[in-house]
């Protein structure tokens, strides 16, 4: 009878482990199926995907919204056409991935976002090396949209570089700079420079300049060391007691008393003069006026003195070529019928 139950309770929980792993196989084979939620979209990597694995998250500034579901060669995935060459966009890499909408929220349209600075990009967690793909919007201008030599069958959201490769770039770029410098001759130059200032320095201008100018300090030491320090000092003193003085006397006043009342009747014939040069204006108006009466009087007075001037050219013109006429008149007329 004991035995019995034994046999029973190992049938049960092999019953149970048997449950449990059909289980586990269904919700194996079905985690990577899509939800009614999910959309599918592509992006395009030029770097390695070492750490890349189908099931991966799909982060949107650190936030799971969706899962990798696919990773394969563009040059699998799209195919060239024939007689074309072998162009760098079949080096990349597709990396399908699904995003649950519900978990995104309220977004403008993938074409939008994308114009708006939406990039996919790949990240790393943490040190140990999985990978995982990053959505986040960027500088547009920064990161534009490349453009690839085939239509992508779902909705595609450009990539940009990594961290790593960004610094990886950089650093590559850096060493290919340092590699091109020429060291040989850069230490060549340098010691050429040193050898010429040694020699500057012991022979040449620069040692002149510093005899030179111990030279002046030597002197400038000795004229100080002998000029009377303390009398000039003291005549300065007396000097600037003497112009205080001088400022302080009555006849500096009385000048610049003087000054202030006559800057005051400047200020007070400034203050008139726009009077004076209103009355001066009047006064022109009023002599321009006069000048054109005078003008309008002494037109017809000009009109009859030049008359009679030329009647008087007339009667002198008379007299002169006929004097007698002029004064006894004009002789009789002929009678009629005689003869000279």
């Amino acid at each position: 009878m004991a035995s019995m139950r034994k046999i029973q309770f190992s049938v049960g929980v092999m019953v149970v482990v048997g449950l449990v792993l059909l289980v586990g196989v269904v919700l194996f084979l079905t985690q990577n199926r899509l939800s009614r939620s999910d959309v599918l979209f592509e992006t395009y990597i030029r770097e390695s995907v070492q750490g890349l694995e189908i099931g991966s998250p799909v982060r949107y500034r650190g936030v799971a919204v969706g899962r990798v579901t696919e990773i394969a060669l563009a040059a699998a995935e799209y195919r060239r056409p024939e007689g074309e060459g072998f162009a760098a966009a079949f080096q990349l890499v597709v990396v399908r991935f699904a995003v649950n909408l519900v978990r995104v929220g309220d977004v403008p349209s993938t074409a939008d976002a994308v114009a708006a600075g939406l990039r996919a990009r790949l990240a790393s967690q943490g040190i140990t090396g999985v990978a995982y793909i990053e959505l986040d919007f960027l500088d547009a201008e920064r990161f534009p949209v490349p453009s690839v030599p085939w239509t992508p069958r779902y909705s595609w959201i450009p990539a940009v570089p990594s961290t790593v490769a960004q610094v990886t770039n950089a650093a590559e770029a850096l060493l290919r700079q340092v590699q091109g410098i020429d060291f040989t001759g850069l230490v060549a130059n340098i010691n050429d420079l040193f050898l010429d200032l040694r020699r500057q320095t012991d022979t040449g201008e620069i040692a002149v300049a510093l005899r030179e100018a111990s030279s002046l300090m030597q002197e400038l030491r000795a004229i100080a060391g002998s000029a009377d320090v303390p009398g000039a000092v003291a005549e300065l003193r007396a000097t600037a007691g003497a112009i205080k003085n001088l400022a302080d006397g009555r006849e500096i006043r009385e000048t610049l008393s003087a000054m202030g009342a006559a800057a005051q009747d400047l200020r007070r014939a400034t203050a008139r003069l726009p009077g004076t040069i209103g009355q001066l204006e009047s006064g022109l108006r009023a002599a321009r006026n006069t000048t054109t009466d005078v003008q309008a009087d002494l037109a017809p007075v000009l009109r009859d003195l030049r008359a009679a001037t030329s009647n008087l050219r007339e009667t002198t013109e008379a007299l002169r070529r006929s004097p007698s006429q002029a004064l006894w008149g004009a002789p009789p007329p002929a009678p009629a019928g005689a003869t000279r």
